[in-house]
């Protein structure tokens, strides 16, 4: 259905080509304070302080603009550069229109109801692209944007809560990490979540602590943006249906559609798409004929999209293919699992070995590989489990497998 911009050429754009800071917007840091909007436009702008990075970068009134990374910037008018989330290796510059952005900010003001007198909260970092994406659809659509980047989490939480949010756009990890400190957030009424899949115990605590908050959960990518959004009610292992304006399919290797709940590589079209990788890198994603491909494989069911990692974490173990994300979905839901990241060693004899390292209670240890082993077999179970108190993040709110890999090894298999 089409869906038209809801402000009016005296208040506002009616979804236009590049970003704008509408008449109506107001922005605040993370101490609370209101950010000016007099500002001089720079093209490469430092993620810290959030709120003078988005004031500079709005200056430039459609001007290419990147915050974070490093490079010549390589975004002309109408364009920005953002960056990928890094879970795979170093983030990648991902060049995209700013009206591929500005499509989905009319979308989003009609599906979120998000406008004048809005209060958005976004706690990550401006270098991940979901954080901005949020603060700079906030000020377009003539929204109160509160940007918490620097915050502790439980100064977070309470911040939510004082400041009346109405709206959060965040990734799980930053979720949880919010939700621990035990605070009630009783006028939120939207949680929009992205970047890994919500599990179970943070979908609950969010209940708990926002009882009238709708939980819609997105699967997206730098470069495609919205792929699919969930409805309420949805079957809690999918990611949902396409998001307005997006085609979606399911190809196998020779690049066939594949049929309704066989598995296949995730493909999408539409208007929200990225132009190209900026730098040297080449980048993972592929096209074909129109359509994107950033590596995701799942399936297609009549409940939605059900996800089953990454082509670039699969591993073989004795001939099948094996996803750490699922397993790690399914470890997310044991007594004392806070979190963990399942990992792979090249084994000789059988391609591959997992361990993980977790965060919760090592009590549990025992009953939490028994759960895997029933669940998974002694052959696809991980074979040892690294308990650590912290967790390290990226700027995207994704765990760092890398810190967590090289830090873990040594424990794991001495």
């Amino acid at each position: 259905m089409p869906l038209a911009g809801v402000f009016d050429t005296e208040t506002g754009p009616k979804g236009g080509a590049t970003f704008c800071w509408h008449a109506t917007a107001r922005l605040f840091d993370a101490a609370g304070a209101e950010v000016s909007r007099k500002a001089a436009y720079a093209p490469i702008l430092p993620d810290r302080p959030a709120g003078a990075a988005l004031a500079a970068a709005l200056a430039g009134q459609g001007r290419g603009f990147r915050i974070g990374g490093t490079g010549a910037l390589e975004a002309g008018f109408g364009q920005i550069e953002t960056l990928t989330g890094g879970s795979l290796g170093a983030a990648r510059r991902v060049l995209r229109s700013q009206a591929s952005w500005c499509a989905s900010f009319a979308v989003n003001a009609h599906l979120f109801e998000i406008g004048p007198g809005v209060r958005i909260a976004v706690p990550g970092r401006l270098s991940h692209s979901l954080a901005l994406y949020a603060a700079l659809e906030g000020l377009h659509l003539g929204a109160e944007v509160h940007v918490l980047d620097g915050l502790r989490p439980d100064r977070m939480a309470a911040g939510l809560a004082a400041r009346g949010i109405d709206v959060i756009y965040a990734t799980p990890v930053h979720l949880a990490q919010m939700l621990a400190a035990g605070v009630r957030w009783p006028d939120l009424r939207l949680v929009v979540a992205g970047g890994a899949k919500l599990e179970p115990g943070v979908r609950a605590a969010l209940a708990a602590a926002a009882p009238g908050a709708a939980v819609r959960e997105f699967y997206g990518a730098a470069e495609a943006s919205f792929i699919t959004l969930s409805q309420p009610g949805d079957a809690p292992e999918t990611v949902g249906r396409p998001y307005p304006g997006v085609d979606l399919r399911l190809c196998d290797a020779q690049g066939a559609e594949v049929p309704l709940g066989a598995v296949g590589d995730v493909w999408v079209r539409g208007p929200y798409l990225f132009e190209r990788y900026a730098g040297a890198d080449p980048g993972s994603a592929r096209w074909r004929d129109g359509w994107l491909s950033v590596g995701e494989i799942g399936t297609l069911t009549q409940a939605g999209l059900v996800l089953r990692g990454r082509a670039g974490r699969m591993v073989t173990i004795a001939g099948q293919n094996v996803f750490p994300e699922e397993i790690e979905r399914f470890a997310a839901s044991l007594p004392g699992v806070a979190r963990i990241a399942v990992l792979a060693e090249p084994e000789g004899l059988r391609g591959h070995v997992l361990w993980a390292v977790v965060q919760g209670d090592p009590g549990q240890e025992a009953a939490i590989l028994g759960a895997l082993r029933a669940r998974l077999g002694p052959m696809l179970m991980p074979r040892r489990l690294v308990w650590r108190e912290d967790w390290p993040v990226l700027a995207s709110g994704k765990p760092d497998l890398a810190r967590l890999a090289a830090e873990g090894r040594a424990r794991a298999w001495r």
